[in-house]
C-alpha cells in the first residue's frame, strides 16, 4: 500500500479509519499503551470546538476554571453509585514520591467529587447559587480496547458542573447544555443527530437522569456523541451539602453535568469521509483553502501570495513545497479534507482565471480573479450546508422502524442503523435484546411521542418507542 493509500472506505471503515487518522496526521499512538498523541492538524479541530463552544458556554454565564488531576480516593466513596460506575476504569497512584501514600489518589475519570466537595466550602447560602463552572481538561478512563479519538484511557473533554435551588432550574440547564451541543455539532461539524434521555442502565453512574446526542456512523453503528446529566439532589446529599434557603431552612441543591470530548472528532472523521480520506466541513477545517502555485510555472507563485493575502478572512495555506508534482500535492490535501483547493499555473495568469476544486463533490470552476473572493464565500456556505443535509439525510434513510422481533433482528443482521421500537423499559428485557442481538437502548427521542404499543420483544405494554442501535 502507498503512503496515501487507505484501506476501502465502503467495506473496511474501521481499518480505512486508522489509516485516514495517521495518514492525514490527526494523531499517533503513544507509547503507553491505550493513549495516543493529538498532532496539530488534529488538535487544530480540538481548538475550533473549544472556541466554538466556549463563546456558548461563558454567554450563558458559566465560568471556566480547573481543578485537580489527582482526586482522593476516599472521595469516590461518598457516592456508591458513581463509584461503583467508575471502579473497573480507574486509574489509581499508590505511590508518591518513593513512598506509598496513606490516602490513594484516583486520576481524574470525572470530576464531579472533587469539584462538590469545593462547591461545599465556598457556597452555603441560596445567594450563592446557581453556582456555574465549566472546566477544560484531560481525563483518564482506563480503557481494555481503545480506538484512536473514539475510546483512548486519556482524552480531552469540557466538564460543566452546576448547582440550582430548584429541580426545575437545574432540567432548565441539563437541557440547554444538550441544545447547546447540538447546535456545535450541527453549526460547527455539519452533523445530524438526536437527543433523548438515556436508560436506567445507560445513565450516567450516580445520576437521575442522563441525556445524550446520539450520531449514526457509515457503519450503522451509533456514537454517543456527548451527554448531559440531572444528578437530582445525589451528590449534595452523599456530601452533606445544604443551603440555606430564603426563609431561613436548610435545602440540598440540585446539581447537573455535562460533558463533550475529543470523541467528537472521531465521529466528525467518519461522517463525511470517503475513499479519499476527509472531508472538513469548512466551518471547522483547520484549513479552509489550500492554494496549490503549480510546480515549475514561475509567476504563479507571486500571483499565489497575493491571492492569499486577498483572502485574509479565510484560513488559508500556499502549498509550494518543493520536490513535489502537483500531482502528489492535490492527493495529499485531498487526504487531509481541505474544503477547497485553488489551482493555479502560467495559463491561469495569461486569461485572469483559476480554477477550484471542492472536497465534497471533486467539482472544478473556473473562476476570474475578481469573483474570488465572492465565490469562495458562496462554496464554502454551500459545502458547509450540503455535509449536514448529507449526513442527515443518511440519518434518516437509516433508522428503521421494527414492531416484531424478527424484523428488529433482520434489521441488527443487515442494514443496522437506528431501529425504533417499542420496548418495556424494563433492564432484564433490555439486557435480553443486547445478548440476543447485540443491539443496546441509544435513548428514547426528546421528541417521542406517547403511543399505545407492546414491547417488540416480550409483548408488554409500552408507550413510547426507544432508538436501539449498535454502539462504538
Amino acid at each position: 500500500m502507498s503512503k496515501n493509500q487507505l484501506a476501502d472506505f465502503k467495506t473496511n471503515l474501521s481499518e480505512w479509519y486508522n489509516d485516514v487518522v495517521l495518514k492525514a496526521e490527526l494523531a499517533d499512538y503513544a507509547p503507553v499503551k491505550g493513549c495516543m498523541v493529538i498532532r496539530p492538524y488534529g488538535y487544530a479541530l480540538w481548538e475550533n470546538i473549544q472556541k466554538f463552544m466556549d463563546v456558548l458556554i461563558k454567554k450563558h454565564g458559566v465560568e471556566n476554571a480547573y481543578f485537580p488531576l489527582f482526586i482522593p480516593m476516599s472521595y469516590f466513596e461518598k457516592e456508591k453509585e458513581h463509584v461503583k460506575g467508575f471502579a473497573p476504569e480507574l486509574a489509581v497512584v499508590t505511590v508518591g514520591g518513593g513512598k506509598e501514600l496513606v490516602d490513594k489518589l484516583a486520576v481524574r475519570p470525572t470530576s464531579e467529587m472533587m469539584m462538590y466537595d469545593l462547591y461545599k466550602k465556598w457556597f452555603g447560602s441560596w445567594r450563592d447559587l446557581p453556582v456555574r463552572i465549566n472546566q477544560w481538561c484531560n481525563v483518564v478512563r482506563w480503557e481494555k480496547r481503545t480506538y484512536l479519538f473514539l475510546r483512548t484511557s486519556e482524552f480531552l473533554w469540557q466538564e460543566g458542573h452546576c448547582a440550582h435551588l430548584t429541580h426545575e432550574e437545574s432540567i432548565a440547564e441539563v437541557q440547554w447544555a444538550i441544545k447547546m451541543y447540538a447546535q456545535t455539532y450541527s453549526e460547527l461539524m455539519a452533523m445530524y443527530g438526536i437527543m433523548g434521555y438515556k436508560s436506567e442502565s445507560e445513565k450516567f453512574a450516580g445520576g437521575f437522569k442522563s441525556i445524550t446526542f446520539e450520531t449514526l456512523m457509515p457503519n450503522g453503528k451509533s456514537l454517543q456523541s456527548c451527554t448531559s446529566h440531572d444528578l437530582g439532589q445525589n451528590f449534595s446529599r452523599s456530601i452533606e451539602w445544604s443551603v440555606q434557603d430564603a426563609t431561613g431552612s436548610k435545602t440540598m441543591p440540585w446539581q447537573n453535568s455535562w460533558g463533550f470530548s475529543t470523541r467528537s472528532i472521531g465521529g466528525l472523521i467518519m461522517s463525511h469521509g470517503d475513499e479519499k480520506g476527509l472531508v472538513m466541513p469548512p466551518n471547522i477545517a483547520p484549513t479552509q483553502i489550500v492554494i496549490i502555485p503549480i510546480p515549475g510555472h514561475n509567476t504563479a507563485l507571486s500571483k499565489a501570495t497575493e491571492i492569499q493575502n486577498n483572502l485574509n478572512n479565510y484560513r488559508v495555506k500556499i502549498d509550494d513545497k518543493a520536490g513535489e508534482t502537483a500531482g502528489a500535492k492535490f492527493n495529499k490535501w485531498e487526504l487531509k479534507g481541505i474544503p477547497l483547493r485553488i489551482e493555479i499555473g502560467d495559463r491561469d495568469m495569461t486569461s485572469g482565471t483559476v480554477i477550484i476544486c471542492r472536497r465534497d463533490t471533486s467539482e472544478k470552476i473556473t473562476v476570474k480573479f475578481e469573483d474570488l473572493s465572492k465565490t469562495i464565500d458562496k462554496l464554502l456556505k454551500d459545502i458547509q450546508q450540503k455535509l449536514f443535509d448529507k449526513h442527515k439525510k443518511f440519518t434518516i434513510d437509516n433508522t428503521f422502524k421494527a414492531d416484531s422481533y424478527d424484523e428488529f433482528k433482520k434489521i441488527m443482521e443487515t442494514s443496522r442503523g437506528f431501529i425504533s421500537a417499542f420496548w418495556c423499559e424494563e433492564s432484564e428485557c433490555e439486557a435480553q435484546i443486547k445478548t440476543d442481538t447485540k443491539a443496546t437502548t441509544r435513548c428514547l427521542p426528546l421528541d417521542a411521542i406517547e403511543e399505545n404499543g407492546k414491547c417488540v420483544r416480550c409483548g408488554k405494554k409500552s408507550s413510547h418507542r426507544w432508538l436501539f442501535g449498535l454502539s462504538y
